[in-house]
């Protein structure tokens, strides 16, 4: 029988958040687009500067987890950017993409 991961309400999630180090567990919402050269582009939203790009998908998402984990690194020795990390504290939810024709 596989062991099933614990689900916890977000308000939990949020009692367990007590200052940014607590972040480092967070999963973060990544954007990735595709350029007009077919380079793929991922960007963290919660994450100031945190971007990167790649030929492929699968060495786009190596990329962005290190990307990530500089931008924690730099965090914990930089109060300015950790400030406005955690200033940016709401993880964006994915509504939708739409083409407006004019």
């Amino acid at each position: 029988m596989k062991k099933r991961s614990k689900i916890y309400p977000a308000n939990k999630v949020r009692e367990k958040m007590v200052g940014y180090s607590t972040r480092l567990e967070n999963n973060y919402a990544v954007i990735i687009e595709q350029d007009e050269d077919g380079f793929f582009i991922a960007s963290v939203p919660t994450l100031p500067g945190c971007h990167t790009q790649a030929k492929t998908l699968t060495e786009l998402r190596k990329r962005i987890k290190e990307a990530i984990k500089l931008c924690l690194e730099v965090a914990k020795k930089n109060s300015a950017y950790r400030n406005k990390i955690l200033g940016l504290s709401h993880q964006p939810s994915f509504i939708a993409m739409e083409m407006v024709t004019l």
